[in-house]
């Protein structure tokens, strides 16, 4: 049983015209974490202040660390085919498929699942289903959020104790129909993406 849990911090809500400030993927092994892939992203545009008071990330903070199109082929390698799980997961994905669009880099092909409506499904009755108010609702352990790596990690944990609700145990993981089923939503992927062909400039022809 294994899949990367994924999460990002941004400089707005806004794909295309925000920017990514930090990517998190976790992947976790038999319930475990196996590897992790973590880096504050240069968005090589001020932050806003109102962004900072939410994920803690300044200007100095990223100011010389890499670019997200150098980060994008490594995230896809990472990830490889496992299946991928967010919460809210079409925020995320939207701001990574307006990346992988605007460099025409391949994405990642795993199926992406989303524990904010099988949360929903699986816990009735909470106030709200914010992933800071599952994880203190399943008593999970936790030191802050809105970091990329903590929040992928603490989606993880939710996905496990989810399955543990529907199992009786977070290690036996359904089929994957199962858990997209739970989702109440059709099958998800990243879009693939083909590198669209150059026009010539005359200039270089000369």
């Amino acid at each position: 049983m294994r899949f990367v849990a994924f999460d990002l911090e941004t400089t707005g809500i806004m794909p295309g015209v925000d920017r990514i400030v930090e990517v998190g993927a976790v992947r976790f092994v038999n319930g475990e974490v196996d590897a992790v892939f973590s880096t504050l992203v240069d968005p090589l545009i001020p932050i806003p202040i109102g962004a900072s008071r939410v994920n803690g990330i300044t200007d100095d903070m990223v100011k010389g660390k890499p670019k997200i199109e150098t980060l994008l082929t490594p995230l896809t390698e990472f990830c490889g085919l496992d299946c991928m799980v967010a919460h809210n997961a079409a925020f995320d994905t939207q701001f990574l498929v307006s990346d992988f669009k605007k460099f025409e880099m391949r994405t990642p092909p795993g199926v992406i699942l989303d524990t904010y409506p099988m949360a929903k499904k699986v816990l009735p009755g909470l106030a709200n289903y914010k992933l800071s108010t599952l994880i203190q609702h399943l008593q999970i352990d936790a030191s802050g959020f809105h970091r990329a790596e903590a929040d992928a990690t603490y989606c993880a944990k939710l996905l496990l104790k989810i399955i543990e609700r529907v199992t009786g145990s977070h290690l036996n993981f359904p089929p994957l129909p199962n858990l997209v089923a739970l989702t109440g939503k059709p099958e998800a992927h990243f879009p693939k993406i083909e590198p669209q062909p150059k026009q010539l400039n005359l200039l270089d022809m000369l």
